[in-house]
């Protein structure tokens, strides 16, 4: 019985099946080389997949956790800053108008009016500051710039300065224009709202701040050129306003060590999420990992024979009828 040679076209049908396969596992395998994990991790965990897709959800929520908790950093960061400008301006200021008073230094008054009013520039124009597209001090205004400008501010209190019959009226007309809800501060000067739902955002309203901003305003309408009577006749004003300013001074303080617990919080859970970030990303890579070195050793060996596949379909697409029967 005659056996007849297998066609040359089927032989070279072969080769190309085989070649298209060696490409194939070669993508997967250079993949595998680069990366160190399991190309098709189904087929690789089989039975174990659902345990490998909760480890890597756990690390991609621990990833997201850690930039919201990144950006709440951020803010307090901001917010401590600016608080410390305030604290750090404001700081010695009440002691040295004591002084001046007491020993009816007027120059000395002034030097002090010039610094507090200064103060309070470079206090609201930072607590106007965006952090991103949120206002850190505005409340749940957070899309509106808080504070006036500061001679809107100086503007109100000269005008109740100027309106006060005594001193005794003159500090109840300023309660007045702090603490009552749509009064002067709020209708005037500070545009975000009196509460926010942040707990750790502090707000225009907060009795540090506007201690602080009426004690310095006072200072400084008890500068050079204010020429306003009450005050330039009844220097206790000014002695009061640094009672005032030194009561603020210790809020502030306990404000900021409030941050501060917030921003210890956000360390210590950042932290927790190292820890557990290693543990989780351990446990992965056990279920996924590829060995490098194997994969490169494997990569070698499907480029060696991708290329004697070459080889042999050049020499078969050089066969004749006549030389295969050879």
């Amino acid at each position: 019985m005659l056996r007849f040679p297998v066609p040359n076209m089927l032989l070279s049908t072969g080769l190309r099946q085989e070649v298209s396969t060696l490409k194939d596992r070669i993508a997967t395998t250079s993949l595998e080389a680069v990366t160190g994990r399991y190309a098709d991790l189904t087929t690789h965990l089989s039975g174990r997949i659902g345990s490998a897709m909760l480890s890597q959800k756990a690390i991609d929520d621990i990833g997201a956790e850690r930039v919201r908790l990144t950006l709440r950093e951020s803010r307090l960061d901001l917010s401590q800053r600016t608080l410390e400008v305030l604290q750090t301006g404001a700081d010695g200021l009440a002691a040295r108008m004591q002084s001046a008073i007491g020993s009816g230094n007027t120059a000395s008054q002034w030097t002090v009016a010039a610094d507090a009013k200064a103060v309070l520039q470079q206090t609201f124009s930072l607590m106007n500051t965006r952090h991103g597209e949120r206002f850190l001090f505005a409340g749940d205004a957070t899309d509106t710039p808080p504070f006036a400008a500061v001679e809107t501010f100086l503007d109100d209190v000269r005008t109740l300065a100027n309106a006060a019959a005594d001193p005794a009226a003159f500090e109840t007309a300023l309660d007045d224009y702090f603490n009552t809800p749509g009064a002067g501060w709020q209708a005037n000067i500070y545009r975000g709202t009196a509460t926010g739902s942040d707990p750790e955002a502090v707000n225009g309203m907060n009795p540090a701040l506007t201690d602080m901003f009426r004690s310095l305003a006072v200072f400084a309408l008890g500068g050079q050129g204010e020429n306003i009577p009450l005050i330039d006749n009844n220097p206790d004003i000014l002695i009061t306003a640094s009672e005032k300013l030194v009561s603020g001074q210790t809020d502030l303080v306990t404000l900021r060590s409030a941050l501060g617990v917030f921003q210890g919080q956000i360390a210590d859970r950042k932290e927790t999420l190292d820890m557990e970030e290693v543990v989780l990303t351990r446990t992965f890579n056990e279920m996924t990992a590829r060995d490098q070195y194997e994969a490169a050793a494997e990569l070698t060996e499907l480029e060696t024979n991708l290329e004697a596949s070459y080889a042999l379909t050049a020499r078969l697409s050089g066969l004749s009828l006549l030389n295969f029967i050879r």
